[in-house]
């Protein structure tokens, strides 16, 4: 997925890189990009009135989008500044009405929706306060499979599935803090190798 993953997010942090001016952000990759913010209020409400095959769906259809746009920006050379910007926002946000209103319909632990929150917002904050100082953070190595493992496990919370599955999702979400977690040590530890 582009920038929703911690390995493309270096990219994303330089916003001049690779930008050609010439293009419009008038372009496919980045009306993708607007319509997942724009449904995501959508999703939310679809979780909270119990519409769960609807609520999955819609999950799906945004991440699909995700995936989409980033693949059309790289093939046709589409890359601008406002998708650089924008995309990371869109992901994030998804990421984290999804985990909100898992947990204001009682589906899952306040603690993960913590843990997890603050692992991304908290890194994410970190890495632009020391690029304003010139400094710039190696991407983690393990940010695909938490990205991967994030999004499996909100989609098996979100889809109605039988009780007997709802032990191994809990698993695959633990799985998921537990990457998210050891990703997050990882950039500490790299930035600070990095900048010594």
């Amino acid at each position: 997925m582009k920038n929703v993953n911690d390995s493309q997010a270096a990219q994303n942090q330089t916003p001049h890189a690779d930008v050609d001016p010439a293009v419009s952000n008038w372009n496919l990759p980045n009306i993708l990009t607007g319509l997942r913010i724009l449904f995501i209020p959508l999703f939310v409400w679809l979780v909270l009135a119990g519409h769960d095959w609807w609520a999955f769906g819609c999950f799906v259809l945004l991440m699909i989008t995700d995936k989409l746009d980033g693949d059309i920006a790289r093939a046709r050379g589409l890359i601008t500044d406002f998708g650089k910007i924008a995309d990371p926002i869109a992901d994030k946000a998804l990421m984290t009405a999804a985990f909100v209103s898992l947990n204001i319909i009682g589906a899952l632990p306040v603690w993960i929706t913590v843990v997890i929150l603050f692992r991304e917002f908290g890194i994410t904050i970190w890495r632009f306060v020391l690029l304003r100082q010139g400094k710039v953070v190696p991407a983690s190595k393990g940010g695909k499979l938490k990205t991967a493992l994030q999004t499996l496990a909100v989609a098996l919370y979100l889809c109605p599935l039988p009780e007997w599955m709802d032990i191994p999702s809990l698993i695959v979400m633990l799985a998921a803090v537990v990457v998210t977690v050891v990703t997050g040590v990882q950039y500490l530890v790299d930035g600070r190798k990095e900048n010594q």
